[in-house]
């Protein structure tokens, strides 16, 4: 397949087909119990120069030429937005709620939900529309007015992809976390993912997050074929934050596009030294390799990316989505039997597990996997889920008795 990967903030509402419908009440917020803090030294490695037909473009060029704009910037009508619904609250967690509800009720700010919607934070609220990561800009900016501890959070996302022109665009996300005086922290999103969706968080800084702002314009950019405009705000992306491993995989999608491979597989190879495991830049190599007919590292990399996959228990519960989509439950069954190998204790799995046997009318084996997912189960939402499915199950057992 001739694709290349790039990962962009995407924000899509677009969820994978349920196995079973539960109606189970949002949660305003969810409560987390921490963030990893994923910490990796500063690159010493080069930007290379991009070539076109008429000119050289250096990074040491780029600061003068790729404004960052202040995406945390507030004006007179946001401070009075804040001074409305929050000013005469004491408590910092009825001041987080309320701000909540008055960015997204339908009688107040009534923000809406748009995945294309990029911008800074005063952007954001003077439209009215948002997606996830210019969400987060106008959340942490109003929150931090009103004397909240509010951060930026990177989510992991199990592997999603949605073609975008020739390229593979791998879906990021972000959200805020708002830290309280005891300890809590509290989770807000404006397109919440499910937590299946999701492996794992991390706190990101503000430079991050100007980080993240480049890289979407990069990857538009590159969408539309304007390479300098892409290569310019991809190297800009690496300057705030080169330690972000899919930056480097994204500026190397730009050079492969202007015919400089070299550059390329240079920062393929280095999104590798950052995360040795990025499936994004061995599926980069891949492609990079099979183009000029490497035949020896194409081989290699393509086994890299499988052996990636076999181990990688949300790839086998993928293809077990795919089956169930089919509905041949049987087949879904043993790739998340597959998956339940690799992670054991994963508690989505082991619901999932507990759905198809229901398909499958075992009743024994999906009491037995439904309940092992509550007792892995830390999240209140999923816990509430999982025990009305395991009442449903144990009512037909009980009924067949």
């Amino acid at each position: 397949m001739n694709l290349s990967e790039a990962a962009k903030v995407l924000c899509t509402a677009k969820r994978i087909r349920q196995l079973a419908q539960c109606v189970v009440p949002t949660l305003l917020l969810c409560l987390v119990a921490g963030c990893a803090n994923q910490g990796a030294p500063r690159s010493l490695h080069p930007i290379n120069p991009l070539f076109l037909d008429d000119r050289v473009l250096l990074a040491a060029q780029v600061p003068t030429q790729i404004v960052t704009p202040d995406l945390l910037a507030i004006d007179e009508d946001m401070r009075e937005f804040v001074r409305r619904y929050t000013g005469d609250l004491g408590g910092a967690r009825q001041r987080l709620v309320m701000l909540h509800g008055s960015v997204k009720g339908p009688g107040t700010l009534d923000m809406q939900y748009d995945p294309f919607a990029d911008g800074s934070a005063k952007d954001a609220f003077h439209r009215g529309s948002a997606n996830c990561l210019s969400y987060a800009h106008l959340f942490v900016a109003l929150a931090r007015e009103a004397g909240l501890d509010a951060h930026y959070q990177w989510m992991e996302v199990r592997p999603q992809w949605t073609r975008m022109g020739e390229r593979v665009a791998v879906r990021l996300h972000v959200n805020v976390v708002v830290k309280m005086r005891r300890g809590e922290q509290y989770m807000v999103d404006i397109d919440p993912l499910e937590s299946r969706e999701t492996s794992g968080s991390r706190l990101l800084s503000d430079i991050d997050a100007q980080a993240l702002y480049h890289n979407n314009a990069a990857m538009d950019a590159l969408s539309l074929e304007h390479l300098e405009q892409a290569w310019m705000h991809a190297a800009r992306a690496i300057q705030l934050s080169p330690e972000m491993g899919h930056l480097w995989v994204n500026i190397g999608a730009i050079y492969r596009r202007a015919g400089q491979h070299r550059d390329a597989e240079s920062s393929y190879l280095y999104a590798l030294q950052l995360n040795n495991r990025d499936r994004s830049a061995m599926n980069n190599l891949v492609v990079l390799y099979d183009l000029e007919g490497r035949d020896k590292e194409h081989a290699y990399w393509t086994a890299r990316v499988e052996q990636y996959r076999s181990s990688n228990p949300y790839y086998h519960s993928w293809l077990g989505d795919k089956a169930a989509e089919a509905e041949d439950w049987g087949e879904a069954l043993q790739h998340y039997q597959k998956a339940l190998k690799i992670l054991p204790k994963e508690s989505h799995l082991l619901y999932t597990t507990g759905l198809i046997h229901y398909q499958l009318q075992d009743l024994e084996a999906a009491n037995k996997h439904i309940s092992l997912a509550i007792e892995a189960a830390t999240l209140r939402r999923d816990i509430d889920t999982y025990q009305m499915q395991l009442d449903v199950v144990k009512q037909e057992q009980l009924a067949k008795l």
